[in-house]
């Protein structure tokens, strides 16, 4: 496989939605796609040979809370150390907005079945015997 590359706040439109249609998420519109990259605190790429074939976004306050959201690597390049690179970078930029003398809290919502990935990245599973489990609501719309 030939060398992967990070770009940072580089992703567009298009790339997030065929990103996203590469691992079967549910389908946005365009104006969605626009808000979410447009209100992302930061965003990376991964690319082999100029094209992309991941990403992920930081969500979130930059203060208090960031959420890592939409992690993708495309199926056929999983397993060969871009979700790891993408991670490391995610990471790394939410250590750089935390103050000095602060806590941030870096938080995600984990796909079934990939919890040993994000476990490798310091990630806890919720509930513990102190958290709760992680809970979501959906505000459809769509009708």
């Amino acid at each position: 496989m030939d060398v992967l590359e990070l770009k940072e706040n580089q992703i567009d439109v298009d790339t997030y939605l065929k990103l996203r249609a590469s691992v079967g998420w549910k389908k946005l519109t365009r104006a969605q796609a626009q808000a979410a990259l447009e209100r992302s605190l930061y965003t990376v790429g991964v690319y082999v040979a100029g094209q992309p074939v991941g990403m992920g976004r930081l969500v979130g306050d930059g203060a208090v809370i960031c959420y890592i959201q939409d992690l993708i690597v495309h199926p056929l390049v999983q397993g060969h150390g871009a979700g790891d690179m993408l991670m490391e970078r995610l990471i790394a930029r939410a250590e750089s907005m935390t103050a000095e003398g602060t806590e941030l809290m870096l938080d995600l919502m984990c796909a079934k079945g990939r919890e040993a990935f994000y476990a490798r990245h310091g990630f806890i599973a919720r509930p513990t015997d102190a958290l709760g489990p992680g809970m979501i609501r959906y505000l459809d719309k769509r009708k």
